[in-house]
């Protein structure tokens, strides 16, 4: 027959520890901590006064030292301590250290990953002078330890224990995390991790401290950013900032605002506002009356964006304005694009908008060429490979890139489709003044001339009527728009028609021509009259100058999105006689 045991509870301790995410109001009293069986109002037990509403300590350490808990029970002394491990309570946070649990055999059935032994050594630091560990990274039998200011390898699974003459111990330790080994370079990850990403046996970083993209391989670290982008990185890079920033913007509401009922049940409110996905970033916390709420921005229908709301707002049918605040810091953003073989890196600035590229840049480089090959004009939030498929994330998108199975879907980023433009510097005899006349190409049809100007020439002073100096009078030639073989014809009967498709013939050509499967175009100067000159504007040909500039892109009119392809961009140029 079962009997009914009473244990009694002598010289038993109950030790909590917590950490308050708020400031409680001052006067008020808490149950906090709360002690097993004493989540409701508990009778007879005290209650903790609140804090004062300045008030920073955040720790509460309650020891539970009376016999049976009672509250007017007998207290009790301290009995025999076997160990002391920890010395103080308050809360500690090692950003230089790691720790690492027990083991983990799915065969065994054996779980120790929740068991945390302070009677063993379990943790194992780096050097704290070098700044937190910002990512780790293991790679076969070793760990990568990426930190702010330094990149250490460390061994793990195995015992690398020798005795003086070189020979393995007879008797193995039992070592996690072995020796910890600094990589040569005085380089880390900063505190972008994000700017992480691997291929084969390299793996690729920047370091905004130092200005630097870098390379981890078998020789070693490497500063990629040196092949002919040091400059921009070092200006870039120096601009990215971990400080958090508020993007703060403001939308007028229209009148469909309410609430409706789904087939559940459940009633949803909404707001309409007149504002475009621009303005409005998904993510981004509404703030209505003063009152934040967790909200769900849709897409923009009929010149307004609508936004559900988790709970009643209240009289939202009178408001007039609501405000969004989203909080940011700038990222940098590394991935492996595996289609093209490439590291792809993105700097992007907060507040962040998606619509505005002048908020980010997403440059490429190639190994194969050990150079930095193109500039995107997609900006990601993540990005990565997977089983030879490129992808990224944006807007709460996946999105896959290089998708040949869309016919005539090349430069379309996220469905804004964007032009391909290669510019270019023209210098030979480098000190030689020129007369460059001609332009011609070879490839396929489609491409055209942004821009095609000379070095500036920076004169005498400039100066006003009464003798103040007005700055410096600076010269530079330009040309006109060099439209494309389709985008230039235009029929004779009607020249009214240039830049517009032509289809009646005769035709003319204000733009390349086609001769012996190359495009070519004479050059008409468009700069404006300097001092001095005689002929100058479209009365003349060619430009002037030590070098050229020259921005070739694809139009917009020859099979748009198709496959364009472009080898040689070059100028007839003459010796300039004066």
């Amino acid at each position: 027959m079962p009997a009914n045991i009473q244990v009694k509870y002598f010289n038993s301790f109950w030790l909590k520890k917590t950490v308050q995410n708020f400031k409680p109001v001052a006067g008020q009293s808490y149950y906090d901590p709360i002690f097993p069986g004493l989540e409701s109002n508990p009778v007879g037990y005290p209650t903790f006064p609140g804090f004062a509403a300045n008030d920073q300590n955040l720790n509460w350490i309650i020891e539970e030292a009376r016999i049976r808990g009672g509250y007017n029970n007998t207290s009790t002394d301290y009995g025999v301590k076997a160990y002391m491990v920890d010395n103080t309570n308050l809360q500690s946070r090692l950003g230089n250290s790691m720790i690492y649990s027990g083991i983990f055999n799915a065969r065994t059935d054996v779980n120790e990953t929740n068991v945390f032994s302070t009677a063993e050594e379990i943790t194992r630091s780096v050097d704290p002078s070098k700044g937190s560990i910002q990512r780790l990274y293991a790679e076969n039998t070793n760990l990568i330890i990426f930190q702010e200011n330094k990149v250490n390898g460390a061994l793990i699974d195995k015992d690398a224990i020798y005795s003086a003459e070189g020979s393995s111990l007879t008797t193995t330790a039992n070592v996690v995390i072995g020796q910890i080994t600094p990589y040569a370079g005085e380089y880390g990850i900063s505190q972008n991790p994000e700017s992480f990403a691997k291929y084969g046996f390299r793996k690729y970083f920047t370091d905004v401290y130092r200005g630097s993209v870098m390379r981890l391989s078998r020789d070693g670290m490497t500063e990629i950013s040196n092949y002919g982008m040091s400059d921009y990185f070092r200006d870039n890079l120096a601009t990215i900032s971990n400080d958090w920033q508020s993007n703060y913007s403001k939308a007028s509401v229209v009148d469909n605002t309410g609430s409706i009922t789904d087939q559940a049940g459940v009633v949803h409110y909404f707001i309409d506002l007149r504002a475009s996905n621009e303005e409005i970033v998904k993510g981004m916390t509404l703030v209505v009356n003063n009152v934040i709420f967790n909200s769900t921005v849709e897409a923009v229908t009929n010149n307004y964006t609508r936004v559900y709301l988790n709970s009643n707002p209240g009289s939202i049918a009178s408001l007039t304005e609501v405000s969004f605040i989203m909080y940011e810091k700038d990222r940098v953003v590394g991935a492996w694009d595996i289609h093209q073989e490439n590291y792809m890196v993105s700097l992007q600035k907060a507040p962040i908008n998606q619509y505005d590229d002048s908020t980010y840049s997403t440059a490429s480089f190639d190994e194969s060429v050990l150079g930095w090959t193109s500039f995107y004009t997609y900006r990601p939030i993540e990005a990565g490979s997977v089983r030879n498929i490129y992808y990224t994330f944006n807007d709460a998108k996946l999105w896959r890139h290089y998708d040949s199975s869309v016919a005539d879907n090349r430069n379309s980023f996220y469905g804004v489709t964007s032009d391909s433009n290669v510019t270019l510097v023209f210098n030979p005899n480098p000190s030689v003044t020129k007369n460059f006349n001609t332009v011609n190409y070879e490839g396929s049809s489609g491409w055209e001339i942004d821009i095609f100007e000379g070095d500036i020439e920076q004169a005498n002073r400039q100066w006003d009527s009464i003798g103040v100096t007005n700055g410096w009078i600076e010269n530079q030639d330009t040309t006109k728009t060099v439209y494309s073989f389709l985008e230039g014809t235009y029929e004779v009967n009607n020249p009214a028609n240039t830049g517009v498709l032509a289809v009646t013939p005769p035709f003319a050509y204000a733009g390349f021509t086609r001769k012996e499967n190359r495009y070519v175009s004479n050059i008409i100067n468009n700069s404006v009259a300097r001092s001095g000159e005689v002929i100058f504007g479209d009365q003349m040909s060619g430009i002037k100058g030590y070098f050229a500039t020259v921005k070739i892109s694809t139009d917009t009119v020859t099979q748009p999105g198709g496959p364009k392809e472009l080898f040689a961009v070059s100028s007839n140029y003459v010796m300039s006689s004066y």
